[in-house]
């Protein structure tokens, strides 16, 4: 994928249909959060509950276009890159693509949470550092 480091390949289930026989818009950010994961796995290993110095993330807010339907057994390639990373938060691109037909993008901004603490904590350093080398 073009100007996305990270992907995943995605085969779309049953789960994801709707009663319109299409991919629900829910399920869209659940095709997010499944590359989000494995972006973050991969990065660390880290996972969204442990980036290191006690910290998860949390996700105060998520954008999603969408721009073409997707159907049961379709074979998509989810993309993610880095965007933004500031003194406590990231913000993730994603991209979506079946057969090299772009089919959504969106982004999510996610926060640095200390979760024993209940608030928001910076990013710790290794983690941050790692996020920079997709920028």
């Amino acid at each position: 994928m073009n100007g996305f480091a990270f992907s995943i390949p995605y085969e779309v289930r049953v789960a994801d249909v709707n009663y319109g026989g299409h991919v629900a818009n829910s399920a869209v950010l659940n095709f997010f959060q499944d590359a989000r994961l494995k972006f973050l796995a991969n990065l660390g290993p880290y996972s969204e509950m442990d980036i290191g110095d006690g910290r998860g993330v949390i996700l105060p807010e998520a954008h999603v276009y969408y721009r073409s339907e997707m159907f049961l057994h379709d074979e998509l390639q989810i993309g993610v890159s880095v965007s933004a990373v500031k003194r406590s938060a990231f913000t993730l691109e994603y991209r979506i693509e079946r057969s090299g037909t772009l089919t959504a993008e969106g982004t999510t901004n996610l926060v640095s949470f200390d979760y024993q603490k209940r608030k928001v904590a910076r990013l710790p350093e290794t983690f941050k550092q790692r996020l920079e080398r997709y920028l």
